[in-house]
């Protein structure tokens, strides 16, 4: 491994697996959910409330999140709940989506219009 500015560069298995994890959450649904889970944990029904998305699509996206490890799940009764066992995705999740909401609300209204946000 190289060394530039005293850290070391990741192996090429650590940067497939951050590209794998980061692929995921180029979904604005995933991420969606992933930033609700890292609010606390729901069940299913509630996420898709929360999200606005349709119950199967919800389901298929957590899926998707719980085979790449990002969430798990446990059965309460009939419910499945779900949450985020990695404390470090709920700080990456909250950093990200928390810089991107301040510079959009710190940017001049002409680029907050290109970006949706003032609807």
């Amino acid at each position: 491994m190289a060394e530039n500015g005293g850290f070391e560069d990741p192996s090429a298995d650590v940067l497939a697996a951050a590209a794998a994890t980061f692929g995921l959450l180029a979904s604005s649904a995933r991420l969606h959910l992933m930033w609700a889970l890292a609010q606390g944990e729901s069940d299913v029904t509630h996420l898709a409330d929360r999200v606005g998305g349709a119950l199967p699509a919800v389901s298929q996206h957590l899926a998707k999140l719980k085979l790449a490890g990002l969430v798990s799940s446990r059965r309460e009764g009939r419910r499945q709940v779900y949450y985020i066992d990695d404390p470090d995705i709920v700080i990456v999740v909250r950093v990200l989506v928390g810089q991107l909401t301040a510079r959009s609300q710190h940017a001049p209204s002409y680029v907050r219009q290109l970006h949706g946000v003032d609807a």
